[in-house]
């Protein structure tokens, strides 16, 4: 069963990585991105396929299950989720309030039709189970109900600093049923657990921020899963990618932020007895 985990090289050859790909549809969907040209290995990628797997292990993709997802864009998971029978509540910030950046190219959802994915649900049951409504990860306002999983893919760290994002994962977990099960994506620096990118458009989580975290949710009646902060040692590891982005023959799995080297993250939460801190 999966944990909170960093990225790295390796995890591309494990055995449930492969099989999340494919019912994704990965390489059918973004047959046009630069990553073709690397046999898909990206950590965007990971993310999608981690956080699936992720609620896999846990049994919440399945018929009946209530789902809420935060800053959704245009990436697959809604219409997957919906194709595995589950009912989702999909958010993305107001259109009139979200940065220009990510409606220009097309990564803001402000729509059902944004979300639809054909090749992984067909349309009848998409419009079934599947509804839309704008949210600000910050307030959480107007936002109700009980869920039995709740996932965001790298977007709490563009909140506006480190705190913000913390107390996002510790709010929404809130709205968590009994079992329920939260899985985020975020920045991890990978060069530093002194400093760090603290406030801006694009904050970048040390292990010690980590650490705070989990101690937030326990005082919360939550547990984060243990961690394994394992970044790799595949040359793929070693190298990163830099403004900018995608544009070289590397692998986009680690990135230079600001003067700080980072990767994604998978922070899985529960309501559940804590088995780390």
């Amino acid at each position: 069963m999966l944990g909170s985990m960093v990225c790295k090289y390796s995890d591309f050859s494990l055995p449930w990585y492969r099989p999340q790909e494919r019912s994704l549809m990965l390489r059918q969907i973004y047959s046009y991105h630069s990553a073709a040209q690397q046999d898909f290995v990206n950590r965007k990628f990971w993310e999608w396929c981690v956080i699936a797997q992720a609620l896999e292990d846990r049994c919440k993709l399945k018929t009946g299950t209530r789902a809420l997802g935060f800053a959704v864009g245009t990436e697959p998971l809604t219409a997957h989720f919906a194709g595995r029978g589950c009912t989702v509540l999909a958010t993305d910030l107001d259109v009139s309030m979200s940065d220009r950046g990510w409606v220009d190219t097309g990564q803001h959802a402000a729509s059902l039709d944004a979300l639809y994915q054909p090749l992984l649900v067909n349309r009848e049951l998409f419009n079934e189970r599947v509804s839309f409504q704008p949210a600000d990860m910050r307030t959480l306002e107007g936002l109700r109900g009980e869920f039995d999983f709740i996932w965001s893919s790298c977007a709490l760290e563009h909140l506006g600093t480190l705190q913000a994002g913390i107390e996002f994962v510790v709010n929404s977990a809130k709205m968590l049923g009994p079992r329920g099960v939260a899985v985020h994506t975020t920045e991890f620096n990978v060069s530093s657990n002194d400093r760090t990118i603290e406030a801006g458009p694009n904050v970048v989580y040390r292990r010690q921020d980590i650490a705070t975290l989990a101690k937030v949710l326990k005082k919360n009646g939550f547990s984060l899963v243990e961690a394994d902060f394992d970044c790799g040692e595949h040359r793929y590891d070693k190298e990163f990618d830099s403004p900018p982005y995608m544009t070289t023959e590397r692998r986009h799995l680690k990135l230079l932020i600001g003067e700080y080297v980072s990767t994604s993250m998978l922070l899985v939460i529960e309501r559940a007895p804590s088995r780390w801190w």
